[in-house]
């Protein structure tokens, strides 16, 4: 009886949900039931992140992220008012993957890699909400969804259900996956792209739905094609393909392929059933394209969510004037590319912040440490930063609280107080100050700030 109601809760969901409205699984519920063993474990973040993105995604304009390579990064994303982050693949192969070492994006690092840097994110958030919970604060919302990079799936079908498991585990939202052939996976709008045939692709995506329902978790699929920019293709198997396909072949065997944006608008309307948004990865950034490849996809599929990387890659300035560059994002939007993301933006960012201080270190020393400091200080007045008390930052006060709390407020060790930190750092502003809103921003705030996990019961905003 207990395995009867479950498996009509499943059916039930897929069928009623109008979040499954668009999605097609060729299996059945009873196979979903029987691959999950005999408990169902519940994995809380990875859940509500799913539901919130979903609904973000829903109820907004778009939804903009960065790509986070550390978990402070991510603090600082959430706490500036970004409602979503991005562990993207690249960063983690770049720095702090699990061979501990640097690594360019060719599928050279574990594939646990990005899980644990999801996990790593998740970790760092829900420190930062425990140490304002325990301040009695409760103005954001610090759970972000991740959105994170599974690359093309490094392996077989097996393999990519597997890398599904372990995003959700790390509490990812939505996890995307690449049609390029895993052994030479490359990043970006670089050369030498390998695609595989599209019903092989479509395999991964359905090993990745079925990983998510095995697991219980509504976990947002993103299918990314690489075949725009694509020159070459594993094999000549699919008659969807073959219009594409030259005779040229390669040493390694791979067949010629006729990239372009018809190749990624025909990938893109097979993989539309099979997942929750779509994503042409483009040489360029391209208004003209990304109009086409949405008005296609809508054609057939209306109201398909799209997803659009703002590339590190680019040279932005060099491609678009100042006020295309400024209303580039809003115009996707109205497209229907409602996550937008800069893929490479932590490596950057973290990079050049560190040259820029250490040359003014070595040409002035401490003269440039203290403008440093006094960006700090301008910043935790006028915007909440609080990284400038930084042990108050990662959790002193919290730990002195729980210290409090076992000795019955009798211990007299606590290590903030009477601190220089204490005494001659400026106090973070209590609220984050900007300029006044558009109403759609105004709108993301009142969910990026709404109690519990903004949501209510059935999903919807409250």
């Amino acid at each position: 009886m207990a395995d009867y109601d479950a498996m009509s809760e499943i059916r039930s969901n897929w069928s009623d949900e109008s979040r499954w409205a668009e999605t097609k699984r060729p299996y059945a519920a009873a196979d979903v039931l029987r691959l999950r063993g005999s408990l169902q474990i519940e994995y809380t973040l990875a859940r509500k992140g799913a539901w919130r993105l979903w609904n973000l995604l829903q109820n907004q304009p778009y939804v903009a992220a960065l790509g986070a390579a550390t978990g402070n990064q991510a603090i600082e994303q959430v706490r500036a008012g970004l409602s979503a982050v991005y562990a993207c693949g690249w960063q983690s192969a770049a720095d702090g993957n699990q061979a501990s070492e640097m690594y360019p994006h060719e599928s050279l690092s574990p594939s646990n890699s990005v899980p644990n840097l999801v996990r790593n994110i998740n970790k760092s958030l829900q420190r930062a909400d425990q140490i304002h919970h325990a301040e009695g604060k409760a103005d954001i919302h610090w759970f972000a969804p991740i959105v994170a990079d599974a690359e093309s799936g490094p392996g077989g079908n097996l393999n990519s259900f597997e890398l599904m498991k372990a995003m959700i585990e790390a509490g990812a939202a939505a996890v995307h996956f690449a049609d390029q052939l895993s052994a030479t996976n490359k990043c970006g709008p670089v050369g030498g792209k390998v695609v595989v045939p599209t019903h092989e692709f479509i395999e991964k995506l359905i090993a990745a739905r079925l990983a998510a329902d095995v697991m219980g978790v509504p976990t947002l699929l993103i299918a990314r094609t690489e075949s725009s920019t694509a020159r070459w293709i594993t094999y000549d198997s699919d008659s969807s393909d073959r219009k594409f396909i030259t005779g040229e072949r390669t040493t390694e065997g791979y067949f010629g392929f006729r990239g372009g944006l018809e190749a990624a608008i025909a990938r893109g309307l097979a993989y539309a059933p099979y997942a929750d948004l779509l994503w042409c990865e483009t040489s360029a950034p391209d208004l003209k394209e990304a109009q086409r490849f949405a008005a296609r996809i809508h054609e057939r599929f209306p109201g398909k969510l799209l997803a659009y990387n703002c590339s590190s890659s680019f040279n932005w300035v060099k491609q678009l004037d100042a006020t295309t560059i400024r209303n580039f994002q809003v115009a996707l939007g109205a497209m229907g590319y409602k996550f937008q993301f800069v893929n490479h933006a932590g490596f950057h960012s973290l990079n050049l912040g560190m040259f820029d201080l250490a040359r003014g270190y070595r040409d002035t020393g401490m003269a440039a440490y203290v403008r440093l400091q006094k960006s700090e200080f301008d910043l935790a007045e006028s915007y909440g930063y609080e990284a400038v008390r930084n042990q108050q930052f990662v959790g002193a006060g919290y730990f002195d609280d729980v210290a409090q709390t076992i000795a019955g407020g009798m211990s007299s060790t606590m290590p903030s107080a009477g601190s220089a930190e204490e005494t001659q750092l400026p106090s973070p502003s209590s609220r984050l100050r900007s300029q006044k809103p558009r109403s759609s921003v105004k709108k993301r705030e009142a969910i990026r700030t709404s109690g519990g996990d903004g949501f209510n019961s059935s999903g919807g905003i409250n």
